[in-house]
């Protein structure tokens, strides 16, 4: 014998137990008009859930094991931690109007603090003009110094002084991969603030002739 075609619940035919309830254990009702409704995942009716601004990712890096990053775009905070690497946390200050379109919230060095294993360390990201190098981030902690500069579309390269420590890829989702040059000397700190870095300001950069081809074109008329 066929089944009965299955029929969404009606004021008069109450659910059964399994349909009142989501995959969440969210529970359905009744709208104000007797149409069927179900909650969302924090109660309210038909409603999809807010997306939370918190992003929070670990990475299997070759050399230095599981590094979680963790992503805040509302408060303007990036933190990285694992086993084997010091924790780096970068903040942007409280009140800061956020750009949408850098990670961390802005390129301004002075709105941002920056500690590698609880000491303060110095950020200075450059403003981000045409060129691939405007995009770049300094920083110096102790008697080391660090650049992260974009070196591709999607790629930045890691310098610890003048050496090129390894290349490191994000697109500004808290997501980070990291690939460390097979003669390079990177260590736990290296990979801690490379990882914090490509987090927060995202990576990679299109080539200035790239950029001067797409303004022309928007200059053209139609």
């Amino acid at each position: 014998m066929p089944k009965d075609p299955a029929h969404k619940p009606t004021p008069d035919a109450q659910p059964e137990e399994h349909e009142r309830y989501g995959d969440h254990g969210e529970q359905g009702g009744y709208g104000e008009h007797g149409e069927y409704q179900e909650y969302g995942e924090h109660g309210e009716y038909g409603d999809e859930p807010e997306e939370w601004p918190v992003a929070e990712h670990v990475s299997q890096d070759d050399r230095f094991g599981a590094i979680t990053v963790r992503l805040d775009t509302r408060e303007g905070e990036v933190s990285v931690t694992g086993a084997s690497v010091p924790r780096v946390v970068l903040r942007r200050a409280p009140g800061t109007e956020a750009a949408d379109h850098v990670p961390i919230g802005t390129r301004d060095g002075a709105r941002l603090t920056l500690t590698v294993d609880g000491a303060e360390a110095e950020v200075d990201p450059a403003k981000g003009r045409l060129t691939r190098r405007s995009y770049r981030v300094d920083v110096r902690h102790g008697d080391r110094s660090w650049r992260l500069v974009p070196d591709s579309i999607p790629g930045s390269r890691l310098l610890r002084g003048e050496e090129r420590l390894g290349d490191l890829t994000s697109e500004g989702n808290g997501r980070v991969a990291a690939e460390w040059g097979e003669d390079a000397a990177a260590d736990a700190t290296d990979a801690a603030v490379g990882y914090a870095l490509a987090a927060a300001f995202g990576t990679g950069a299109q080539p200035m002739w790239m950029i001067a081809i797409e303004m022309v074109g928007d200059m053209l008329p139609g």
